[in-house]
């Protein structure tokens, strides 16, 4: 009994509320011989015959009885176990570090902060913002365990999950000649420097912003950079150039009337946010953010999730 199977019992009472084999296998979602397996294995364990089949129907022998009853008693008991620990403030404790791109906009990613809350009030949090390429290298380096940023590609020794999809557009400031233009064709933009963030070169976390660039001919030059969204926003309001950002946080310059959105209308590139993780370094307060992390964007799909209501 030290070595009985739980699983069996539970297998079990399924094959007795369906009357069927193969009804339990499709209740179960597991094949027809390992429903029948597993009875086997549990007649073999308790030395008794539990089912007595005949004329395409089965019948509970009176061992089968007994041990039905208790199946269903044991498997009652641990549904209710599940309850009350559902119940119960969450008790993993520690802290975690997470490293964040900046301007990460999604109401759905500013309710998974309160839901990790909600589940694991004594998590304590620690999260800096950096920029996408310096969050892969922190990682690497193993001073920080979870980062949340721009990772084009799989990276070696870090595991990723796809977060959120932002869509990357041309823009120009109040300051520049084009804000005010009464039409602008792409091959306008030819000549036009560029405002442009540290990581949109080839190779880095932003490069199909320069593999667009130099698809489309632009000749002009980069003049002002910075790994800061913010600051390129200041940058391109005050006419240094023109710039990619992305369009849905942008979008809320252009309704402030600061930033013009520029061809072409349907923007440049699709640019993705991960999940990154070092896995064989996570504490248990770590694995619970990035299960919970997991477990929650799950329940949403890419619209929802791109979705900022500003």
């Amino acid at each position: 009994m030290d070595r009985l199977d739980w699983n069996l019992l539970r297998t079990f009472q399924v094959i007795v509320q369906m009357q069927s084999i193969s009804s339990a296998s499709a209740r179960l979602h597991i094949t027809q011989s390992a429903v029948s397996q597993a009875l086997r294995r549990l007649e073999t364990q308790l030395d008794r015959k539990l089912i007595e089949r005949s004329g395409g129907h089965f019948y509970l022998t009176t061992s089968g009885r007994h041990v039905y009853e208790i199946a269903e008693a044991v498997n009652g008991d641990i549904s209710r176990l599940q309850l009350l620990l559902s119940s119960v403030d969450n008790d993993v404790v520690g802290e975690i570090k997470v490293l964040a791109a900046s301007r990460i906009q999604s109401d759905v990613y500013d309710r998974f902060w309160a839901n990790f809350r909600a589940h694991y009030p004594a998590i304590n949090v620690h999260l800096d913002v950096m920029r996408s390429d310096d969050i892969i290298d922190t990682l690497r380096n193993a001073t920080a365990t979870i980062g949340i940023g721009l990772a084009p590609r799989p990276i070696k020794g870090l595991e990723r999950y796809f977060f959120l999809r932002q869509r990357y557009a041309m823009f120009c400031g109040k300051g520049h000649h084009l804000f005010s233009a009464e039409t602008t064709r792409l091959e306008d933009l030819a000549n036009e420097d560029f405002v442009s963030f540290s990581s949109d070169i080839i190779g880095g976390s932003l490069s199909p912003l320069t593999i667009f660039r130099d698809q489309h001919g632009f000749t002009g030059k980069v003049i002002a950079t910075s790994p800061n969204y913010d600051e390129i926003v200041r940058l391109l309001i005050a006419g240094y150039g023109i710039g990619c950002l992305p369009r849905h946080s942008a979008g809320l310059e252009v309704d402030r009337g600061r930033l013009r959105m520029l061809p072409p209308e349907d923007g440049i590139c699709d640019v993705e946010l991960h999940m990154l993780w070092k896995k064989d370094a996570l504490t248990l307060a770590g694995q619970a953010f990035v299960d919970e992390f997991i477990h929650y964007m799950d329940d949403h799909d890419d619209d929802e999730r791109a979705r900022c209501s500003g």
